[in-house]
């Protein structure tokens, strides 16, 4: 079989201790052309083998699966303009010069806040939070270069909520996730999911292994619901999303987004001026001679990677996408085996598709 490959380098990478285990899936927009599963779930307290429908905390790939999409189907209704200052859905937010802060920057990350603050350690409520990050003063220009925030998504995922007139997770369930018919994505798994979900590290703050919450601290904070983090998924809801991708945002019949929006969404609007490729919520391959997405893909190549050990890859030019989520941060958050197990899991994909 094709994806005897794949197999291959994901059990070796189980078997050397570099991951605790792995889901894939890879394929076109016709269909699946690989997909499994090898390793392990959870390693402690006790084994638990991993399953094709495991499902994993995608950590950061929620900016681009949940929080962009939503915002993007916002600016197709007319709700907003990319170009709309963010304080004009979070007043508060125009405190501390950040009144020329606009959609477009959060997207992109230019928007000149800081990447990260432990904001959790101190917010008593997700609306403290929001009130929070509104109070912080600006670390660069708007638009003068890129710096991922965290921060940046934690106030989207809060416009998005404000103008659809109900919480980011509701709204992605009615408008995207259940006409796509991805039963396994969603924000807070209930509790009778739990033997379903990898674990994630052993958090010194909770005092437990994370089995089923957020392994990001600020996204706990903000009740599992934030535009940072928070998603959680299967390789096989992830498959049809990027085949939704690959569709020009159509599916079996179900259409989530525009052809035109997934363009937009999906184009470098920052590499020729500030070096660094971003698209709108999703990150560019562009012409980088280092990327997760490997060596073979085009310049058109969009992904995302999330902390945990998940990524998502789609190429429109090749017609193929990658879907790779590990559990590594179970071995603890500084095993960093998977920056180069992701590279070589796309070329070997790559490889088999084209």
């Amino acid at each position: 079989m094709m994806e005897r490959r794949v197999e291959e380098l994901l059990e070796e990478a189980c078997a050397s201790g570099e991951i605790p285990g792995a889901s894939w899936a890879f394929g076109t927009r016709d269909g699946v052309a690989g997909l499994g599963a090898c390793g392990f779930a959870m390693v402690h307290p006790e084994k638990r083998r991993m399953r094709p429908d495991t499902l994993f905390d995608l950590a950061s790939v929620t900016k681009c699966v949940a929080t962009a999409t939503a915002t993007m189907l916002l600016i197709e209704r007319g709700r907003m303009r990319l170009d709309d200052a963010v304080k004009e859905f979070i007043p508060e937010f125009g405190a501390a010069g950040k009144e020329n802060v606009t959609i477009r920057h959060l997207l992109t990350h230019t928007s000149g806040l800081p990447a990260w603050a432990d904001l959790y350690l101190h917010a008593s409520s997700p609306q403290d939070m929001i009130g929070r990050i509104s109070k912080m003063p600006l670390e660069y220009e708007p638009g003068s270069k890129v710096v991922y925030s965290c921060l940046g998504f934690i106030i989207l995922g809060e416009v998005v909520g404000r103008v659809a007139g109900r919480p980011m997770d509701v709204f992605l369930a009615d408008e995207v996730f259940g006409p796509l018919g991805m039963r396994d994505t969603y924000f807070n798994p209930p509790e009778g999911m739990r033997g379903r979900v990898a674990a994630t590290e052993h958090c010194k703050w909770r005092g437990r292994v994370l089995v089923g919450e957020v392994h990001d601290e600020n996204a706990f904070a903000m009740g599992g619901v934030s535009g940072n983090a928070g998603l959680f998924s299967t390789v096989g809801d992830l498959a049809v999303f990027c085949q939704m991708l690959l569709g020009e945002g159509s599916l079996g019949g179900a259409r989530v987004l525009s052809p035109a929006t997934v363009r937009a969404m999906t184009r470098d609007h920052t590499g020729p001026r500030l070096g660094e490729s971003r698209g709108l919520g999703w990150a560019v391959r562009g012409d980088g001679v280092l990327s997760s997405a490997g060596d073979l893909m085009s310049p058109r190549a969009f992904g995302h990677t999330g902390f945990t050990g998940t990524s998502v890859w789609i190429d429109p030019e090749l017609d193929i996408f990658a879907v790779l989520l590990t559990n590594r941060v179970h071995f603890g958050r500084t095993n960093e085996a998977h920056i180069r197990l992701r590279p070589r899991f796309h070329n070997v994909v790559v490889s088999l598709l084209c």
